[in-house]
């Protein structure tokens, strides 16, 4: 009587734990989706990447949304046992309360394994070949880039400038600044993150070009922009200008890259990485978390803790958020205040989240906040479970 009664109630949690997570979750994907049109109209990616990146951006939202969705899906499904009378035919029944309590305390043990295999793996690591798409991806949509009478710099270390523009795409007083100074060449490693020891400097190259007119095309399906009449200078290395005129030239547009960002962001790195370069070596040298820079970690100090106490951290508050809402088995509909005490229950766990979400901001700036953020879900969940062996004790009825 009492699992089925347990996987009765698991089943219908899980029913309204999926419709509200698939329902949020294709609400944020269609928003976000929307913004990375940038990444075909600004930065001239093919539709492909596009849809891609898009894609693999999924398991980031859900790794936001499955905190959210959990708390507020078990609030809904004791509402909903509740007004069809199916708490009282368990309390009937035998059913010892705590048992409950113990079911869901389980239940969000499921979901805390399911956060941190989210948030440690498949996110980070889906995010991460979504950035190496863009990495080694080519630009394809030259010719929206081009506008009448507009300076654009989409292309990396290259802007370019045309009077106009004939229905045919050929452009007429054509102004181009090729500008590939580069302070930094970036070299990743395995796990797509930037290797510091191996990276290099370049040395600056810079060239202006006139051409009274110009067109793009596609030669043995690479893209070029092809230039006539115009003018050359370049700047050499002792800081001279050379001149060359010419009749006709093309400039190989593959050797471009677009400005949006290729190199891996902290949310995008391995966790393994983050733990082993990031965080021992700040324990190793007994340093602060806002030192700058470390040996081997391209990302401060900081910003490598806040990211796992994120992943590692954020998902010890869902064993909380359950035991929060436990408190509603104790309820009456027949009770003046019911109503409020759903709206304040709700509220506290409301508060639980945005707790979790804004300390885990400033938790990477010294240990003892980092140590908070870990203690204060641990400790008030076993507060509250004691709480609740203490609440209903007087209702230990067994089956």
């Amino acid at each position: 009587m009492k699992n089925k009664i347990n996987s009765y109630f698991l089943l219908e949690y899980l029913k309204l734990f999926s419709i509200i997570l698939f329902t949020l979750a294709s609400v944020v994907w269609v928003v976000q989706s929307v913004n990375y049109l940038d990444l075909v109209v600004e930065d001239g990616h093919a539709f492909k990447i596009y849809f891609a990146y898009a894609f693999l951006s999924i398991p980031k939202s859900l790794t936001k949304l499955i905190p959210f969705t959990f708390f507020i899906t078990l609030i809904l499904t004791i509402i909903k046992f509740e007004r069809d009378n199916e708490l009282i035919v368990f309390w009937t029944s035998g059913l010892n309360k705590m048992n409950l309590v113990n079911n869901i305390f389980f239940i969000s043990i499921l979901f805390t394994l399911l956060q941190w295999l989210m948030a440690t793996t498949i996110a980070p690591q889906s995010l991460n070949y979504s950035r190496s798409l863009l990495k080694n991806s080519q630009l394809t949509f030259y010719e929206s880039l081009i506008k009448e009478k507009k300076f654009n710099d989409t292309i990396k270390g290259f802007t370019i400038f045309i009077e106009k523009e004939d229905s045919n795409g050929n452009f007429q007083n054509v102004f181009i600044k090729d500008d590939t100074k580069v302070k930094f060449k970036k070299v990743f490693d395995e796990y797509g993150n930037i290797d510091l020891e191996k990276s290099e400097k370049i040395r600056p190259n810079s060239s202006t070009i006139f051409a009274k007119s110009g067109y793009f095309a596609n030669i043995s399906n690479t893209p070029y922009l092809v230039l006539m009449n115009g003018t050359i200078q370049k700047e050499k290395e002792d800081g001279n200008i050379s001149s060359l005129n010419f009749d006709k030239t093309q400039i190989n547009l593959d050797q471009y890259a677009t400005k949006t960002i290729t190199y891996p962001k902290v949310q995008e790195s391995n966790t393994i990485f983050l733990i082993k370069n990031c965080y021992l070596n700040l324990i190793s040298i007994k340093t602060n978390y806002n030192k700058t820079q470390l040996k081997g970690c391209p990302y401060k100090g900081k910003d490598a803790i806040n990211e796992l106490n994120k992943r590692i951290g954020m998902p010890l508050y869902i064993p909380l958020l359950s035991l929060i809402c436990c408190y509603l088995l104790s309820s009456r509909r027949e009770e003046k205040n019911d109503n409020l005490q759903k709206w304040f229950y709700f509220f506290i766990g409301f508060i639980v989240l945005i707790f979790a979400e804004i300390v885990v901001r400033y938790s990477g700036k010294a240990y003892y906040l980092t140590l908070t953020y870990y203690l204060v879900p641990l400790s008030l969940a076993f507060i509250n479970y004691l709480l609740l062996v203490r609440k209903f004790k007087f209702e230990n009825l067994k089956v």
